[in-house]
């Protein structure tokens, strides 16, 4: 059996109209990932109609006009292998899916390609997904630097897009000497998998090769062990097997093990993963545990099961950042909706409204507002309504995310600052 690739999540960000979908497409077609039958398809449809080159772009114009029509073309899957990795692309096509996607930590992107088109430039869109991939803690970025083909694949009018790209992204913070710029045409395929004979002029990676050069995910098995647990079961003969994925730290048979909120501690009999018993688990893990010492009844979905030297922080209330995706009327002091952190689901009440904060510069624009709107982006403090585990993210980065949901939708997303633990 060969031996898996190393996974790695890539968000794929910039403007709406610089090419995205047509880049997602590209990478998927060049890495083989659109199946044979349906590019043969299009294949007879453009010779019939004169295209006989095969424009890829035709291709990916015709995939578009079906997913419209809801044909079920799946490029949805978007996952692809380069030389080095498998690679799932967490495409965000508007800003609110963007922090949603980010934020809920269903796709905690290791690394972005922020797109911008060469004849266009920085957007408005483009700087609010640098500050906020910034903010969302993604570390490392390539910039595909679009539609050369529609400037002629200039040398000069790259140049200028990469250095206002380039200000943009050390002004908050990235190290830009870090950052491969690559001139590329999603559209005509250059620099994407082969290097391309229009801009000789360019001597840096292609698309793939930067993908090769991004640093894998660590894996957190250095920080205090954390499994959300998302269903417990009681097995005759067996007893209670609590269901987690380990988001950090390392688990083994032995161990004594502590449940939070719940307060019930215990001893770790075996682990199992896939039905198959192991000794130990590691972060991206998802396994059951037998417990001894705990009843089905005593731990519940959204308790976090933890080490005794170093348990997990039980909330009295915690201090986040928001950004409000929608909201009907406003967030004001006393709001009380369900906050969804790991696999917890616990109605919080907004306490205290600390600042509201420039979400393109980071600056604080105004001391305890009034009221939070659509758009804004926030420190507020929160109180749970019963207790539950939360972290602050820059420690324990998976339990330190969180959705605000009521009514029916996502209403704000947000990163845990600060916690203060229930005595």
């Amino acid at each position: 059996m060969a031996k898996e690739k190393e996974h790695i999540n890539v968000a794929m960000i910039g403007h709406v109209d610089h090419g995205k979908s047509t880049m997602i497409g590209r990478l998927l077609y060049e890495a083989g990932e659109i199946p044979e039958h349906i590019i043969e398809k299009f294949r007879k449809e453009a010779q019939e109609k004169g295209k006989a080159t095969f424009e890829f772009a035709w291709v990916m114009d015709k995939l578009k006009e079906e997913r419209e029509r809801g044909i079920t073309i799946d490029v949805v899957h978007r996952k692809f292998n380069t030389q080095k990795y498998e690679v799932t692309i967490v495409d965000c096509p508007g800003h609110r899916d963007f922090i949603k996607n980010m934020i809920t930590g269903a796709s905690q992107a290791d690394a972005a390609i922020l797109v911008v088109a060469a004849d266009d430039g920085v957007q408005a869109q483009t700087k609010e997904h640098v500050f906020l991939s910034r903010t969302l803690g993604i570390n490392q970025m390539i910039v595909a630097i679009n539609k050369m083909d529609k400037v002629n694949y200039d040398q000069k009018r790259y140049e200028e897009v990469k250095e206002a790209v380039a200000k943009l992204l050390r002004m908050v913070g990235y190290k830009v000497d870090e950052i491969p710029f690559i001139p590329t045409s999603a559209y005509n395929g250059d620099n994407v998998l082969k290097k391309s004979d229009k801009t000789p002029w360019y001597d840096g990676p292609t698309l793939f090769e930067a993908l090769d050069m991004l640093k894998p995910p660590e894996k957190p098995v250095d920080k205090p062990l954390r499994i959300p647990i998302q269903d417990v079961y009681s097995i005759s003969g067996v007893g209670t097997v609590p269901v987690g994925r380990v988001e950090t730290g390392v688990l083994k048979v032995g161990d004594k093990v502590i449940f939070e909120p719940a307060g019930v501690t215990g001893e770790v009999k075996s682990i199992e993963m896939h039905h198959e018993p192991i000794k130990e688990a590691y972060p991206g893990d998802n396994i059951g545990f037998n417990v001894r010492g705990v009843g089905k009844n005593d731990i519940r979905r959204g308790d976090v099961c933890g080490h005794p030297d170093n348990p997990p922080t039980v909330a009295k209330d915690f201090t986040a950042q928001i950004v409000v995706l929608q909201h009907p009327t406003a967030i004001t002091i006393g709001y009380t909706p369900v906050i969804h952190a790991h696999t917890a689901q616990v109605a919080c009440r907004f306490v205290e409204l600390q600042k509201k904060i420039d979400p393109r510069t980071g600056q604080v624009k105004e001391e305890n507002p009034q009221f939070l709107k659509t758009g804004d982006a926030a420190v507020v403090k929160l109180e749970p309504t019963r207790p539950m585990v939360i972290e602050k993210v820059k420690e324990i980065p998976p339990l330190g995310r969180f959705a605000v949901r009521d009514m029916g939708m996502t209403v704000a997303a947000g990163m845990v600052l600060d916690v203060t633990p229930r005595k």
